[in-house]
Parts: structure tokens; C-alpha cells; sequence
């Protein structure tokens, strides 16, 4: 059934076939029995609970941020059997993106190019959301109090949790950047399990020179500090970019030991073109943008095979899955949750499902 959607899908513009299909799951989500079924139909069928940073995932599979930017279809990915999800990037104040069109598929390579720019509602809009999904009555999720993780506490009830990615606006200096981050940890404080502090986009100017040893520290010492001022601290992680050097990923190692982190999360999309088998003027015509996708499978796993033998902080792993096959290539890597993005527009609602069985058989 889904590759038959897909083909059509694939006529339209990508960005706003994406709104249009998550629309219509919403629609079918908001009937009681449907949405009840559609839990059962893609719940994966085997037992994969896992335990990281003091949080207890029903499963390992979970979407990456970019994909529910502004917190609208939390209903709708939980019922499509995710364990977590990362919603934004969220930045403080509301911001339309880059022009379009900024969301491009390559069919022959399996990837996407995106220059979405960070566009979001602002954090005060994903907040009010967040407090709504909470509070709710509907949903059988999250109607126990948030998690109370610490690295010493004690697993919760397998649950589906929510990451809250952090940037900045894109008309904010970078030596303001840290204002902008605590901003955001502060107001999603009460409402995400974790934290991932995004520096690694492509898509705005100058945020990758945050990855700099001292940039970076700045940022997350500040948040670690706000997050200590906390009743309940969040797990905070890092998702950094895939075009990083060996010794640059060695001072992303260093210092997230130092600063005690609680994860990685590798890695973001890569500005990379070469070995792409669709034609170079397509790409070339296509522009600036982060590459997402099968082209990017092997990369990110280099890089979570390198930072694994540099820290032994949990690491997510992303770019690439689209089966159980590559899942596992991640895991043997170092990876221990994983997250897919590209993957879920090509393989369909069905891949947490998928995945999951192909994990337990291997």
C-alpha cells in the first residue's frame, strides 16, 4: 500500500505533501476506535525496552528532530508506534524559515536535501502544546507526573518520551547564542524528558561554528548549570554534524566528558555531495541544504564508531536507517537508541514496526 502512496506523494511538493499526509493521520487519529487500531496495527510485536540516561523507552526507534517541529502530531506519532520523538528545532522566538522551496527528495540516492532554516512556532506556541498533550485526557500516554530521571534513579514505566531540540534564532548573534538556549531550556523545562542542544544545522548561518571547543562549552556549561538549579534534571544531550574532523569529534568527546553530559546524538545531516548518483546539475540546481538518507548511512556510522571509542556516554544514532539491517549496523557501532527521518518518508509508517522485529531476530 505504501509504495503506491509514495509514487503519488512523490508528484507533489515535498514540504507540503508532508503537512497534507500528517494532517490526514491527524484526521483518522481524532476518531476513538481508528486511532485505537492503528496503536495496535503498528505496535511493534516484540519486547525492546531499553533504559538510557535514566529514562526507559518502549522501544529504541524514535524520529529525529525537524520532522514535528512545533509539537502538533505527538498523538499521531505515538500511535504510529514510536518510542520517542524529537520535536523542534525549537528557538525563542517564532521564525518563518528559509524561502521555499526547501525540501527536495533525490529518489535514486533515498535522500532528502533540506534548507529549512529552523521554522517553528517559537517556544511559548510549542509550550502551550506541550502542557495541552500533558494535561489531556484523550491520550494513553504521559497522564502519570514527568520523569523524574537522574543518572542514579530508577528506570520508569516504559513510556513514550519526549526530546525537546534546542537552536537559536537565526538573527541572533553567536556570542548571544547561550541566551538563546537557556531560554529554551527553561520554558520546555517541565514539559520534555530530555534535552538535545542542536549547533549542528547547515541550514543557519554561522550555527556550526558553535561546535568549536569553546563556543560549544560556553553553551552547554550554562545549560548544565541551569539544569542543576533544577528540582528534576533532564538528561541533556548534544547532536553534532557529520562533516566534523577526527579531532574535532575527539574535542566534542573531551568536553562532553568533562561537562558531564548524557548523551550524543550523531549525527545531523551532512553538506557532503559526493558519490550521489542523481545527476550533478540536479543537485547543483537544487542548492544549499543539509543531505539526509541513505548517502549519509555509512558516515554517521563512522562517526558513532569513532566517538564510542572516545566516551562511553549513550549515543543516539541517525542518518541512514531504513532497516532493521542498518539499525543494527548502528548498534554494533555504539549506538544505543536510534532515530529515523528520511528513512520514515521512503519506507513508510510501518518502519518502527519493521525495525523493531528485524532487531529481535538478529
Amino acid at each position: 500500500m505504501y509504495p503506491l502512496l509514495r509514487r503519488i506523494f512523490f508528484f507533489f511538493p515535498a514540504e507540503e505533501v508532508h503537512y497534507f499526509a500528517m494532517n490526514a493521520l491527524r484526521l483518522l487519529c481524532s476518531i476513538p476506535f481508528l486511532q485505537a487500531w492503528l496503536a495496535r496495527y503498528f505496535k511493534p510485536q516484540v519486547n525492546l525496552t531499553t533504559t538510557q540516561f535514566g529514562l526507559t523507552f518502549r522501544n529504541p526507534v524514535g524520529l529525529g528532530a525537524g520532522f514535528d517541529k512545533n509539537a502538533k502530531y505527538l498523538r499521531e506519532l505515538y500511535t504510529l508506534g514510536f518510542g520517542f520523538v524529537e520535536i523542534g528545532t525549537v528557538t525563542p522566538k517564532p521564525q518563518s524559515g528559509n524561502a521555499k522551496p526547501r525540501l527536495f527528495r533525490l529518489p535514486k540516492d533515498k535522500a532528502l536535501i533540506n534548507r529549512m532554516g529552523f521554522n517553528n512556532d517559537g517556544v511559548d506556541a510549542v509550550v502551550e502544546r506541550l502542557k495541552a498533550w500533558r494535561t489531556s485526557s484523550q491520550f494513553p500516554v504521559h497522564h502519570s507526573p514527568l520523569s523524574t530521571a537522574t543518572p542514579n534513579s530508577k528506570p520508569q514505566t516504559p513510556n513514550f518520551l519526549i526530546g525537546g531540540n534546542i537552536g537559536k534564532n537565526k538573527t541572533t548573534p553567536n556570542e548571544h547564542a547561550v541566551d538563546d538556549y537557556c531560554i529554551c531550556f527553561q520554558a520546555l523545562h517541565l514539559y520534555v524528558d530530555f534535552f538535545v542542544v542542536n549547533v549542528s544545522s547547515p541550514n543557519t548561518p554561522g550555527l556550526r561554528e558553535l561546535q568549536e571547543k569553546e563556543s560549544l562549552r560556553k553553551i552547554l556549561t550554562a545549560l548544565q548549570s541551569l539544569n542543576k538549579q533544577q528540582a528534576v534534571q533532564r538528561p541533556l544531550l548534544l547532536k553534532i554534524a557529520p562533516d566534523l574532523t577526527e579531532e574535532q569529534l575527539i574535542d566534542v568527546a573531551q568536553l562532553a566528558n568533562e561537562i558531564a553530559l548524557d548523551g550524543l546524538v550523531a549525527t545531523n545531516t551532512t553538506i557532503n555531495r559526493d558519490h550521489l548518483h542523481t545527476q550533478q546539475n540536479e543537485v547543483t540546481r537544487i542548492g544549499a541544504g543539509g543531505l539526509s538518507g541513505k548517502p549519509l548511512r555509512e558516515r554517521s556510522t563512522q562517526v558513532i564508531r569513532f566517538l564510542r571509542q572516545h566516551t562511553t556516554l549513550p549515543i543516539i544514532g541517525s542518518g541512514g536507517i531504513f532497516t532493521a539491517a542498518d539499525a543494527q549496523e548502528k548498534r554494533a557501532a555504539g549506538a544505543s537508541l536510534l532515530e529515523v527521518w528520511t528513512g520514515f518518508v521512503y519506507e513508510g509508517p510501518g518502519i518502527v514496526r519493521s525495525v523493531c522485529r528485524g532487531l529481535q531476530q538478529r
